[in-house]
């Protein structure tokens, strides 16, 4: 056997870690880039509307600037607000958008892979949903306060008909997209109807499920957030309708910042949560 050939393995053998490592050493080169870039985009974004707030080039009565907003915001954290302490409005907001997200979440996906199993309910049911999922949904948070009253109720019953369209139509169509194959096996295999859709219908379905679950907690604080500006005892909305009617823009703007910190961390953990759920899945930065 010749020299070439027994070196060949040894060369591939030694170059193949080298380029996992400069891909590894590529990929976290542009994520610190990334990084960097998103922090001074802020950066920039926050001192020009201070600089131009400051400078009257446009109101700082009506869009306050960052250093106003950031006192706002350690007042709350220091002192508390006039309906108690920042936590307990925090608090109290989650609470309802969670249950609220659970709820529809829990009725979106059961509807939706109910209906993209059974055709029969998916034929009766369909026009309903469509003229259901027609109604300009933030319109109904005035009834639910008036069916309600001013308590969590209405608040979660907000929260759960913006959440329930977006999971239930991502369930259905995660359902109806099941490879045919892996059904047609499954049940050549013996199994029931019961089996295939907990064995092989969810499982399938469920990329598609966890694709809704990002936007759709985001429609769950919108929904608790526009039932306690409509009316409430606390709350973040509630903090927010209080700001505007004293014309605090600081106040209104400082909400909306500590929601969308709120949002980001739910965003964190439920990609988290995908990441360790589909870890056999190759990242972005493997491809």
């Amino acid at each position: 056997m010749s020299p070439e050939v027994l070196s060949t393995p040894v060369v591939d053998t030694v170059k193949a870690p080298d380029r996992a490592h400069s891909r590894a050493r590529a990929a976290r080169r542009r994520k610190i880039v990334v990084s960097a870039s998103r922090v001074l985009l802020l950066v920039a974004v926050l001192g020009l509307w201070e600089a131009l707030s400051r400078a009257k080039a446009i109101d700082p009565f009506n869009f306050s600037m960052p250093s106003k907003i950031w006192d706002q915001i350690w007042t709350w954290m220091t002192h508390g607000t006039a309906l108690g302490s920042l936590g307990e409005q925090i608090w109290y907001t989650l609470y309802e958008a969670l249950l609220g997200w659970v709820f529809g979440v829990v009725a979106g996906v059961v509807c939706g892979i109910a209906l993209g199993r059974i055709t029969f309910l998916a034929d009766v049911l369909g026009p309903y949903i469509k003229v259901l999922n027609s109604i300009p949904r933030i319109v109904l948070a005035p009834i639910f306060v008036i069916w309600f009253g001013l308590g969590p109720a209405s608040k979660v019953a907000s929260a759960v008909v913006l959440v329930f369209f977006p999971v239930f139509f991502n369930a259905f169509q995660g359902a109806r997209e099941v490879d045919r194959n892996l059904v047609a096996n499954a049940r050549i295999l013996g199994a029931s109807d019961r089996r295939v859709t907990l064995q092989v219908v969810i499982p399938s379905a469920t990329s598609w499920i966890f694709t809704s679950l990002h936007v759709s907690f985001g429609f769950a604080l919108i929904g608790a957030i526009v039932g306690e500006y409509i009316g409430a005892t606390k709350g973040i909305g509630l903090l927010v309708a209080q700001s505007q009617g004293t014309f605090n823009a600081a106040g209104v703007y400082a909400a909306m910042v500590i929601l969308a910190v709120v949002a980001l961390v739910a965003e964190g953990l439920l990609t988290f949560a995908e990441r360790r759920i589909f870890r056999w899945k190759p990242s972005d930065s493997d491809s």
